[in-house]
């Protein structure tokens, strides 16, 4: 299993690694919210361990960019033992809270239980939710990887997430506004190059033939659609 640690002081981050090592867990670190999501987006992990108070981008916000296509188990730690934070933490999508300073023995413990209850607990029918296919393309949201004829293929995170959106609204045609206001979450702005250079390099990603797309079709005048039928238009 792979844990990933977000932490700004180096001496908390050294003593969970080694700590979680010691348990057999392959351990990640970053020390701050945004390395943290970059870790994310590229490498496999099973659990993450979040420092609320962050540079750069915080624990509440680097958890809202998880929860977006992530359930993946999160525990926050921090230096407030301020309920309202731990209302907050919660209330976005934490898992667990621990307030510094902590046992970390108490942490292992927790970490644990967090990983038996996410991969041993799940019902079938929750554990094929975590999962799409749709012709030859298969997204694993837990782990937010996508492939094609079983291969990884790899994309970036405004991709992922517009792969995303296809992929749980299959043959649904979406403007580029809706796409933008989706992915981007930016409902006062729009900008249809953006999506058009996103959605060509989806289809470099998982086409053929991306001039001949048999997934990502475009419909003209109107936006684009995932529709797969094995032949080209």
């Amino acid at each position: 299993m792979v844990i990933l640690i977000a932490d700004d002081e180096s001496d908390i981050r050294n003593l969970i690694k080694i700590s979680l090592e010691e348990n057999g867990y392959t351990v990640l670190t970053a020390q701050n919210g945004k390395e943290a999501w970059d870790i994310l987006t590229t490498q496999e992990v099973h659990l993450a361990i979040l420092d609320v108070m962050m540079p750069v981008m915080d624990g509440f916000n680097l958890l809202r960019k998880i929860r977006e296509h992530s359930t993946i188990p999160v525990i926050f730690l921090t230096a407030r033992a301020d309920d309202m934070d731990k209302v907050l933490g919660l209330g976005l999508g934490a898992d667990d809270y621990l307030a510094k300073p902590f046992s970390i023995a108490e942490l292992v413990a927790r970490v644990g239980a967090q990983l038996r209850r996410s991969n041993e607990y799940l019902s079938p029918k929750e554990k094929s939710n975590a999962s799409i296919t749709y012709g030859n393309l298969s997204i694993d949201k837990e782990k937010c990887c996508v492939f094609k004829d079983g291969e990884p293929i790899e994309l970036g995170a405004k991709e992922y997430k517009l792969l995303l959106h296809f992929m749980e609204n299959p043959e649904k045609v979406f403007t580029k506004r809706q796409l933008y206001n989706a992915v981007w979450d930016e409902e006062y702005y729009f900008d249809d190059n953006t999506v058009m250079v996103h959605i060509s390099r989806i289809r470099n990603r998982i086409e053929d033939d991306p001039q001949k797309p048999k997934y990502l079709k475009t419909i003209r005048g109107i936006g684009y659609k995932l529709h797969y039928t094995g032949e080209t238009p």
